[in-house]
């Protein structure tokens, strides 16, 4: 096959006529090409009189395609060959275990399942119909399940965020994740967007799409099911303790791969206790800023979006100081959604839906932190420092899950606001408002004053007086790295700590990654095991 970069496509276009625009590029006429793959669709927005995509595509062509690149006068077309994934098969005695399933254990399950190793999958949230349902119901005023809600469940934090599947990191494993994603029921446009995104809304059948391919290939998930121990014999995993609503039980196991999230503090205070090795680990926390989404369009397009989608932004700051802030998780058309997974805490994220189609955008703004900065100097000392700053964004919400919140120019000002101007807050069950200043640890409060006038200057509009700050955003990525080999091992033999909870991944498609790779050093684990066993 042939690739071929910077195919123009308007907005608007169909996608058929990239066929006739390749053709050219390749000098020959249309019906030479036999296939196309849309490899890549990227919206170039440098110059808002000409906002157009740029497409990259794979063709085959009858005839000989050396050929056609021998006489290439371009740059813009190289050879292309597709490289499946390909999974070996299991040479596993003992039924491996998956702790969380989230996208790391989800895809780590599925990677074994399709292997033959039939994985037994243990989620401490509920299936993902109930576990909606639970959120629900914290949103409209009810009770916070500490159990099921926006962290815990099936499909882990990202099934309730914007969906986002781009990634900066490079592996050739992307390509599949994106693959099962469409395969199960995502829009195929994900396999060629520079920017692919699902949408909460389709995200949760995707993740029971996949569930039920785990099962009917031999694998067993146990939902309500929570990890509360590991049993180690001389240095080596030798079964897990679960708590379950039928009650506890020990069960055998040799091979964990340990996809529990990064905000599962239970099971990082009992691998710290039980001296799995772990180190505490840079993370970022701040706060969600919310503006009008055609705002955002008119300052990323220079006016209404119309049949372009709803624009997103991605900002950083370096300060003179050395403090940085940046943007994260970015929701076009999104809402700030209520978070918490303990009872008397506030936590904030962002979520969209697929169509994108909402009043407002958010995105969290956060600080880097360095273990230097934590108010104690151990392992879990980042983990209790969000926890007390989530305690006290309960207090000033108000004690009923409220968030804290405040107008941008208020709090550059440093008054409280009274209430809100043009952008109308998303956050449920509401805000209370307030003066962050008293919520967000000085750290934190010194960069961000610094940065939002910075980000002012970098988008038109983002430091706007009357945009909503909801506080805080504490969830962004793993306070602690449990620590693995290369091989993906712990020191603890039979453990492969994995994703975003243990340190090793930042977002949705990453974290699938990590999964395919522990999965894939589990079966190679099994089969060293039985070539050595043969030999004997």
């Amino acid at each position: 096959m042939i690739r071929i970069n910077k195919l123009r496509l308007n907005p608007g276009e169909p996608l058929g006529v990239l066929w006739e625009r390749a053709a050219k590029k390749l000098r020959i006429k249309p019906e030479r090409i036999e296939r196309l793959k849309l490899l890549r669709r990227s919206l170039d927005a440098r110059d808002k009189s000409d906002l157009h995509y740029v497409c990259s595509v794979a063709v085959s062509v009858r005839g000989s395609e050396s050929l056609l690149l021998q006489r290439a006068e371009s740059r813009d077309l190289l050879p292309y060959e597709e490289q499946p994934y390909e999974i070996p098969r299991s040479a596993l005695r003992e039924r491996p275990v998956v702790a969380g399933f989230g996208p790391a254990g989800m895809f780590a399950a599925l990677v074994l399942a399709r292997a033959g190793a039939r994985p037994l999958v243990l989620e401490r949230g509920q299936q993902a119909e109930k576990r909606k349902a639970a959120v629900d119901a914290f949103r409209a005023g009810g009770r916070l399940d500490p159990e099921s809600n926006v962290q815990f469940g099936e499909g882990g934090a990202g099934t309730f965020s914007d969906g986002k599947l781009n990634t900066g990191t490079h592996d050739r494993r992307i390509s599949w994740v994106l693959e099962q994603f469409a395969a199960h029921g995502a829009p195929e446009s994900l396999r060629w967007d520079a920017k692919p995104h699902i949408g909460t809304d389709v995200l949760i059948h995707v993740v029971q799409n996949i569930r039920r391919e785990i099962l009917a290939l031999g694998g067993e998930i146990r939902f309500e099911t929570r990890l509360t121990e590991l049993v180690l014999e001389d240095g080596a995993l030798a079964g897990v303790r679960v708590q379950s609503t039928a009650g506890e039980e020990t069960l055998p196991c040799r091979r964990l791969i340990l996809a529990i999230g990064h905000s599962a503090r239970d099971s990082f205070e009992m691998l710290h206790r039980l001296g799995v090795p772990m180190e505490p680990k840079a993370f970022s926390m701040g706060l969600r800023i919310e503006h009008r989404q055609a705002e955002i369009d008119r300052s990323q397009y220079g006016r209404a979006r119309g049949a372009l989608p709803a624009a997103d932004y991605s900002l950083n700051v370096h300060l003179p100081d050395g403090g940085s802030a940046y943007t994260f998780c970015m929701c076009p058309g999104g809402e700030v959604i209520a978070a918490a997974s303990e009872e008397g805490g506030v936590v904030t994220n962002g979520m969209s839906y697929s169509a994108r189609d909402g009043e407002n955008a958010n995105a969290a703004l956060l600080v880097t932190l360095h273990p230097e900065d934590f108010p104690q100097q151990d392992v879990l000392s980042g983990m209790r420092w969000q926890r007390e700053i989530e305690r006290a964004a309960f207090l000033a919400g108000g004690g009923n899950y409220f968030a804290p919140a405040q107008l941008l120019g208020d709090f550059l000002a440093g008054r409280p606001s009274a209430g809100p101007g043009r952008v109308r807050p998303s956050y449920r069950p509401g805000v209370s408002w307030t003066e962050l200043h008293t919520v967000l640890p000085k750290r934190i409060t010194d960069v961000l004053e610094q940065a939002l006038p910075a980000l002012g200057q970098k988008l038109r509009g983002f430091d706007d007086p009357e945009a909503v700050l909801t506080a805080p955003e504490t969830r962004s990525s793993s306070p602690v790295r449990i620590l693995r080999g290369k091989d993906c091992r712990s020191p603890i033999r039979g453990l492969y700590p994995c994703g975003e909870g243990a340190g090793y991944a930042g977002g949705i498609t990453s974290a699938a990654v990590d999964g395919m790779r522990c999965a894939e050093a589990v079966l190679q684990s099994a089969a060293d095991h039985e070539e050595k066993r043969q030999e004997q």
